[in-house]
């Protein structure tokens, strides 16, 4: 039994949830987002509840319960308050640059590195170390987040690289001299 494809999603003032032939589409004051529903699950929306019910109980229309559960839900927190991901970047010369829409990571290698921040997403400047990645789809927030710590994961040795904001890089401690 699914414990999150049951919970009742509650829609707050100022967003609206349509379904239309199995397109399910949020908009809020942020923006708008939609989702394709699977084969198998069903959306109930009375008032200002919705529930998600599913069909049969196979394994993959039970999995699918909950990830669309999962999914309105971010949807509507998204169009609502939006996500954002901090990074921080350590390390001699390890710094961040934004010009216009294309993020250059200076992280120890030869070149910088450069990468073009996707549509529907914002990148803040704190410092020359940290940035903060901003939008209303949770997916997408996450995975350009992942995709700059990818750049120069955090070593375990000197504590080196791009970590998220909140991450904690256990320490190793090295070679010893005899």
């Amino acid at each position: 039994m699914s414990r999150i494809g049951n919970r009742k999603i509650t829609v707050p003032n100022g967003v609206t949830v349509e379904n239309n032939d199995g397109v399910v589409t949020v908009r809020g004051p942020k923006g708008e987002l939609s989702l394709s529903l699977a084969r198998h699950i069903e959306l109930g929306i009375e008032e200002n509840i919705i529930t998600v019910k599913r069909a049969n109980e196979e394994l993959k229309t039970k999995a699918m319960h909950g990830t669309t559960n999962a999914l309105i839900h971010n949807f509507i927190e998204g169009v609502t308050e939006g996500f954002h991901k901090g990074l921080e970047i350590i390390g001699v010369g390890y710094r961040f640059n934004l010009k216009g829409n294309t993020l250059v990571i200076n992280a120890g290698y030869s070149h910088p590195v450069e990468m073009e921040v996707p549509e529907g997403l914002s990148v803040e400047q704190i410092s020359n170390t940290e940035i903060k990645v901003s939008g209303i789809d949770k997916v997408k927030v996450g995975e350009f987040a992942a995709n700059i710590r990818k750049v120069r994961p955090p070593e375990p040795y000197k504590g080196k690289g791009i970590r998220y904001k909140d991450e904690y890089v256990r320490r190793k401690e090295g070679k010893k001299a005899a």
